[in-house]
């Protein structure tokens, strides 16, 4: 009998300039997920490091057959759990870029496939900072989705969120089920938009939503605006930390047959106009 219905969990931490901190946090929560029968954890963007100075996040970074990705690669063989680790500091083509990498590893702790983050972060914050991802980042070129337990899954991060063409993509020309939205978003941009913006990726695609989040004070200067959050493909939160900032996990079932119920009785694949119809109508 086909399964209907599988538990994932998304976690929520706050990442310091220390590895090794955040590793014993990550594999705390991985023990939490496990205990709550989670077959998948999401980790946030920057989950392994996130740097209190410039240049730090550069000086970290490695390939991703490195010792800090065997290191995660043991941790989900171990526990027997897939983890999607969004945002790792994979070393770039130069020493003085990095890719913000979203990494899929799976129970036996191989690297299924990875994603580097398409849009980048170069926003002056009405407010508060002004960030210039693209000064130490190299963006990416291609969008990602992977077979996996858990539904066909969607491979994206952070700032990704406000481009909802990528989403479309995977949903109507990548398969997608399941979006992957690890993110560590500002608190001033995550108060205004964080909630809304991942309802509708959910909504307008008909897909669950696994948006793992940064929360809380990293540094002096640096501070995320939490609140993890799982979504089903009817825009409803399943699932939901009771203090967005505080470490821990929210777990929730992934139901095929909902995803399989909401997309026929609103069949909006059947219904949307392709490409060539937006380009004879702007004529």
């Amino acid at each position: 009998m086909a399964v209907n219905s599988v538990r994932v969990a998304a976690a929520q931490m706050t990442s310091v300039n220390d590895l090794a901190t955040n590793y014993a946090t990550c594999a705390r929560l991985v023990k939490e997920a496990a205990s709550a029968g989670a077959k998948l954890l999401c980790f946030p963007e920057n989950f392994s490091f996130v740097g209190a100075k410039e240049g730090e996040s550069l000086k970290i970074a490695e390939p991703l057959d490195g010792p800090i990705m065997k290191g995660y690669c043991a941790l989900a063989r171990e526990s027997n759990m897939w983890l999607s680790l969004g945002g790792f500091q994979e070393r770039g083509s130069d020493d003085a870029h990095l890719c913000n990498s979203h990494v899929l590893i799976d129970d036996t702790g191989n690297i299924r496939s990875s994603y580097k983050k398409l849009h980048l972060f170069d926003v002056d914050v009405p407010g508060g900072a002004v960030y210039k991802e693209s000064s130490f980042t190299e963006a990416g070129k291609e969008i990602v989705a992977v077979d996996s337990p858990f539904g066909r899954l969607g491979l994206t991060v952070c700032y990704d969120l406000r481009f909802p063409e990528v989403y479309q993509q995977l949903r109507f020309h990548h398969g997608a089920q399941v979006l992957l939205i690890p993110a560590a978003f500002t608190k001033v941009t995550g108060e205004a938009h964080w909630e809304v913006l991942l309802r509708a990726r959910a909504i307008e695609t008909q897909c669950y939503v696994i948006a793992a989040a940064q929360g809380g004070k990293h540094s002096e200067k640096r501070e995320s605006y939490g609140d993890t959050l799982i979504i089903d493909p009817w825009g409803t939160v399943i699932g939901r930390l009771p203090d967005r900032a505080s470490t821990g996990i929210v777990v929730a079932d992934i139901g095929f047959s909902l995803i399989e119920s909401v997309r026929t009785k609103m069949p909006i694949s059947q219904h949307r106009k392709p490409i060539e119809f937006w380009k004879k109508a702007s004529m």
